[in-house]
């Protein structure tokens, strides 16, 4: 009797501690997808790699549906945080391509739902569903004789069809009116959108926005009625930059003449994950605006790339914005009706940055603090995938830990494309000495592919060390790109920046040299700009520098600025926000 009350308590346990991570109120990017593989050979030379991109997410009776690159079929989700995979492909017998559903174009027409992926060619299908959480599909029509890369598609309030497309350094975004019924063209295309670097800096190719060898793309075009107005946006310079972003240009019509706004209004060059282009924006069952979009990795390929999620919006005078600021730390899920001006951050700090690291083991030059660095390019691999293998987090000192996530990477992985059955199991414990440890997470049963699991702890535990001990691998050796604990520490957070400089010149006003003198006890600084003192809407985070080599702005128009530093106790007042001409 005795035996089996313990059984019966261990598996309430067990039960218990999985039953957190299904009800979780927050989220933290990259977003924790079973990604497929890179299907495509000669991608894969540096190393088999997860590959996706190009992301759409729509609303469709009342479940979201995310569609990107390459994935041999499609997710849904009641909830933002809880993604259900559904195989499919799209491609038939006689498309001899590795793309299936390429930069993928999906949209709600009365009743149906329906997609298009990118073609050059006169040939793919449009399909269409009023089921998809069962897999039912079938064509709408048989081949979209216009084609086009990168296309979405947009219905106006007024029943009207538009497409856009275009992928490109040398041609625009087009726009274009279908036949809802027959998507049989009205006319030609339309010239929506060109690049112009000359005068907006973030519009340069190159890591560093200096056009070295290519001219700049312009791609992932997406639509958005608001108020009566059309903003039509679109991703540029380069998806492997960590500066990828998203542009939006506005006008009074769906196929123009649109104006620019200045800066790109989904941006997110600094932090962990970085890059937040060629992606979709869309309202959630409450009527709040999410923007998806993709995160550059670009370490075995130039096109390794994952999917992030931001609360957006548009502002009281029709600006389009996206709330990136601390975008890769915890969020609250919608709940209800929200201001997206106000963050959606939870305030709980990463508590292990660049902090004492010990493992099992290392496997050559893929060392153990690559695993705290905030930097999703580098990652630590042990030697093996076996259950032998763990990493102990030194946090330095007792804090609340609320929440952990854990970041594979792909070292020596095996697949290429799509792969079912294959999952990720681990352990976490916690401890305040390094000697006696308690287990708060046990995902040794767990049968997904979690690469980027998030662990919400529903009550929050105080601990100096966070170790993390590997079950099962789907594929390669346990590797970790970031081993990221979120929570309160009990120290002081930093005081206020004192003095931030701009120096911008006339020489190049595209450009700025920002300074400011170190806080003793930060471990990083977000930068606020925008084109007014109420519209500081983008947010560039520094770690262990007090310096930032800004090309990002409009060189016609003035910007303002203001900086915060924050550590794992907090963040810091913002400085006075300054004027730069």
């Amino acid at each position: 009797m005795k035996k089996l009350l313990f059984l019966l308590t261990g598996i309430f346990l067990l039960s218990g501690t999985e039953q957190v991570f299904s009800q979780q109120n927050t989220y933290c990017n990259p977003m924790n997808l079973d990604y497929g593989y890179t299907p495509i050979p000669n991608f894969s030379e540096w190393g088999k790699h997860r590959a996706t991109a190009d992301p759409v997410i729509t609303l469709y009776k009342g479940d979201y549906y995310l569609f990107s690159t390459n994935q041999w079929g499609y997710w849904w989700s009641p909830d933002l945080s809880n993604w259900n995979f559904v195989a499919r492909s799209f491609l038939k017998p006689y498309h001899k391509v590795y793309d299936d559903l390429c930069a993928p174009a999906v949209w709600v027409q009365g009743d149906t739902l329906l997609v298009f992926g990118s073609t050059y060619s006169s040939s793919f299908p449009i399909w269409m569903s009023t089921n998809p959480k069962a897999n039912e599909w079938k064509e709408a029509i048989d081949s979209l004789e216009i084609g086009g890369w990168d296309p979405s598609f947009f219905t106006d309030d007024d029943g009207k069809l538009y497409m856009y497309n275009g992928s490109s350094n040398n041609f625009p975004i087009y726009g274009i009116e279908l036949n809802r019924k027959t998507f049989k063209p009205y006319g030609t295309r339309k010239e929506m959108l060109l690049l112009n670097e000359k005068r907006y800096g973030w519009h340069r190719f190159g890591e560093h926005m200096d056009n070295t060898f290519l001219d700049p793309f312009i791609e992932g075009s997406w639509m958005n009625r608001h108020n009566g107005r059309y903003y039509l946006q679109y991703g540029a310079p380069g998806t492997e930059f960590s500066g990828y972003a998203d542009g939006v240009a506005v006008s009074d019509s769906p196929l123009g003449n649109f104006t620019h706004q200045p800066l790109p209004f989904s941006y997110k060059p600094g932090g962990f994950a970085r890059g937040a282009g060629h992606g979709a924006t869309f309202a959630d069952n409450y009527g709040n605006y999410w923007h998806v979009s993709t995160i550059a990795i670009s370490v075995k390929n130039n096109f390794e790339r994952r999917l992030g999620l931001w609360p957006a919006g548009f502002d009281e005078d029709g600006m389009m914005y996206c709330n990136t600021t601390f975008g890769d730390y915890p969020h609250y899920l919608p709940k209800g009706k929200a201001n997206h001006l106000e963050s959606r951050f939870t305030g709980w700090m990463l508590l292990n940055y660049n902090k004492p690291v010990s493992v099992s083991s290392t496997y050559g030059g893929f060392y153990p603090n690559n695993a705290v660095d905030e930097d999703i390019r580098t990652y630590w691999s042990a030697a093996t995938s076996g259950k032998n293998e763990w990493i102990i987090s030194d946090l330095g000192a007792l804090s609340t830990v609320n929440a952990v996530q854990i970041n594979y990477a792909d070292q020596d992985a095996e697949f290429l494309g799509k792969s079912s059955g294959v999952f990720h199991q681990y352990r976490i414990w916690s401890s305040t000495d390094g000697k006696k440890w308690q287990l708060i997470v046990d995902k040794s049963r767990n049968d997904k592919d979690v690469p980027h699991d998030y662990a919400e702890l529903r009550n929050p535990v105080e601990c100096r060390f966070i170790k993390l001990e590997n079950i099962h691998m789907p594929t390669g050796k346990f590797a970790l790109s970031g081993l990221r604990v979120f929570g309160k520490g009990h120290g002081s957070k930093p005081e206020k920046v004192k003095e931030l400089i701009v120096l911008r010149t006339e020489n190049d006003k595209r450009s700025a040299w920002l300074k400011w003198p170190v806080v003793d006890n930060a471990t990083g600084y977000n930068i606020y700009l925008g084109t007014a003192p109420d519209k500081l809407y983008n947010c560039i985070m520094v770690l262990g520098r007090n310096e930032y080599w800004l090309k990002t702005m409009d060189k016609d128009l003035p910007f303002y600025f203001t900086i915060e530093a924050f550590n794992e106790n907090g963040i810091s007042e913002r400085t006075q926000i300054i004027k730069s001409e």
